[in-house]
């Protein structure tokens, strides 16, 4: 039977395809593709590749995989076919006097021949030599195997080789295992087909000659160009969401560039703590300072770090304001919430509770947990008469809505709380307690100087929200979730929602 064949080629593969069918046609039993490939100079793979979209067409051409083996030379194996094993080319390179092991490692075989030439017996290495490690022969001459048992492969003599010999040369990579394709069929010409119907062939009246390809009905469609949340801006939302329905009011947190003043000074953190040298922050060189401080609250700050005052003695050191003055990357929110709190102290006081998410900057050492920009989630309730059961309390809400029950508190220390609490929380996952944040109650010589009352307390916590967006992702290492090496297809594969809530 002889028919017309509608495929969709470019034009390289045609002519193969073509040759293909009309060698099919000749033979009665079927042609193997190899035959094919061989007769046509061609490319195995060429001819299976064919063979495929052939078959995809449906009753055009049948075919079927041979079980019976053949073996071929990969590159690397025709190489040695030619010049040699690796092994005995580096026994060639040793001279009767030795030659250096460093010399030899400089060798493109260097590395593989020596290990497999000194399993075979066939080199020593002298690592006491007085010019350093050096490599003498221990045989006269030797036999490569592994190049004749590739020649016999190479000149179709495969089946005088054990299977155990083929399997160790194809262990090495210089021997490939090729299946090919035995099939048959009944058809010469190849024409396009159609792939859309357009206005020119309506009007035209050239449809009715034209072979048009089926319809695929179980195809996907074209996916939607749209935008994608990162995984970091869904769980910040989520967070955002939490403190909402807790009744929080989101802090400006606009300005990444803060005094050291409101950054450290304000919170009762002195002047010559670790935490403000180069090491952890970094400091802007332009504008390098700033000028523009509440005169007032700035001499009551001075007085309460160099003095004492509200019940405290201070930490006695000569305060100075050039320090203060130091513009730097802000290195946690908490000069948001100093900000804020001032702001409340200069009306009549009334209850609040402040929340903020956004990012800071420490000069951090990068590595798969840290990186020197991060952000960071504080929340901040101001009452009469807080306490730290309350603080314990209200953690308890805010983690339960994140789907965290078992929590632990650990006393700690911070510059501008006292007392103060490290939280932690039971990871199912890794059988463990693991922390999740820090908490405390803000100190009375950071809230008496700016004027709130003295029965008001402000507790606060506060923790990272990278790390629980790895948790929830799955997410080993930082720099996969932040920053230049991001993978962009993390983004689109994460879920639009989540419903573990």
């Amino acid at each position: 039977h002889v028919g017309t064949l509608s495929l969709d080629f470019n034009m390289a593969d045609a002519g193969v395809v073509e040759e293909l069918l009309r060698r099919v046609e000749r033979a009665d039993g079927g042609v193997d593709s190899l035959d094919v490939a061989s007769g046509l100079g061609e490319e195995h793979q060429l001819i299976v590749g064919a063979v495929k979209s052939l078959q995809a067409l449906g009753d055009v051409i049948s075919a079927e995989l041979r079980s019976s083996k053949h073996w071929a030379l990969t590159e690397e194996g025709a190489e040695i076919a030619e010049q040699g094993s690796h092994e005995a080319r580096v026994f060639r390179s040793v001279p009767s006097e030795g030659l250096a092991q460093a010399e030899l490692m400089k060798l493109s075989f260097g590395k593989i021949g020596f290990s497999k030439a000194m399993s075979n017996k066939w080199i020593r290495l002298d690592k006491a030599h007085e010019g350093g490690p050096r490599i003498f022969r221990t045989v006269e001459s030797i036999e490569d195997q592994v190049r004749e048992k590739l020649l016999l492969v190479q000149t179709g003599s495969s089946s005088e080789l054990e299977e155990k010999e083929k399997n160790e040369l194809k262990k090495r990579k210089l021997l490939s295992e090729v299946s090919y394709w035995k099939g048959s069929s009944f058809s010469t010409t190849i024409t396009k087909q159609e792939a859309e119907l357009t206005p020119e062939m309506v009007a035209s009246g050239s449809w009715r000659e034209k072979k048009f390809k089926p319809y695929n009905f179980e195809a996907m469609g074209v996916a939607p160009d749209c935008g994608h949340l990162h995984p970091l801006l869904k769980v910040r939302t989520q967070f955002r969401q939490i403190f909402l329905e807790m009744g929080f009011t989101e802090m400006p947190t606009n300005n990444f560039i803060e005094s050291s003043f409101w950054n450290f000074d304000s919170l009762f953190q002195p002047q010559q703590h670790p935490a403000r040298d180069q090491h952890d922050t970094f400091f802007l060189a332009d504008p390098a300072l700033a000028h523009e401080f509440p005169q007032d609250y700035l001499d009551r700050v001075k007085r309460v770090h160099s003095e004492g005052g509200y019940g405290s003695q201070g930490y006695k050191y000569d305060w100075r304001i050039e320090e203060a003055q130091k513009n730097i990357l802000r290195t946690h929110t908490t000069a948001v919430s100093a900000r804020m709190l001032y702001k409340l102290a200069q009306q009549k006081f009334t209850p609040v509770k402040y929340f903020s998410i956004d990012r800071v900057f420490r000069n951090e050492t990068l590595d798969a947990t840290h990186l020197a920009e991060f952000h960071q989630i504080e929340g901040v309730v101001a009452d009469y008469g807080l306490t730290l059961g309350d603080l314990m309390g209200v953690l308890h809400q805010f983690f339960t809505k994140l789907g965290i029950t078992k929590l632990r508190f650990k006393p700690a220390y911070n510059p501008y709380t006292e007392p103060s609490m490290e939280v932690f929380s039971y990871h199912e996952g890794l059988k463990k307690w693991v922390e999740v944040g820090n908490s405390g109650v803000f100190r009375p010589e950071m809230l008496l100087p700016m004027g709130l009352p003295e029965d008001v307390s402000v507790i606060a916590w506060g923790l990272s929200l990278e790390r629980p967006t790895m948790i929830k992702y799955g997410i080993n290492n930082i720099r996969e979730l932040v920053g230049h090496k991001v993978n962009l297809q993390m983004v689109y594969d994460s879920p639009i929602c989540r419903l573990d809530s």
